[in-house]
């Protein structure tokens, strides 16, 4: 019963792990569209964005991107499309130290219990 308990748990874990890494696949925004639709945001913001865009992108491709990245990205878009360079800033490095932090987690030991 307990092992059920723990195959059923892990495969709910995968499952929701595989739904959130499919929203990078599927979007089509590069950086350079991304500078020429923010006119109203400062160079340090767009600067801040770029990197954290990079950082995403780096993390999606070696498959350890947090669901926390995604969010804080999408947010930090979302401020450069209406000009708030301030929250662009807030999200953008964030996003940008959540995705460092998730490859960085790739080097962490194993946690093999079920040996």
């Amino acid at each position: 019963m307990n092992k059920l308990l723990i195959i059923l748990a892990g495969a709910g874990l995968l499952t929701l792990g595989g739904c959130a890494s499919m929203d990078n696949m599927a979007s089509s925004d590069t950086p350079a569209t991304q500078a020429a639709a923010t006119p109203g945001i400062s160079p340090e913001a767009q600067a801040a964005l770029t990197q954290a865009e990079a950082d995403a992108a780096e993390a999606a491709k070696a498959k350890a991107q947090w669901t926390t990245t995604d969010i804080a990205l999408k947010a930090a878009k979302a401020a450069a499309k209406t000009g708030d360079s301030a929250a662009v800033l807030k999200n953008a490095k964030f996003a940008s130290a959540e995705a460092k932090l998730s490859i960085e987690q790739m080097s962490y030991p194993s946690t093999d219990v079920f040996k």
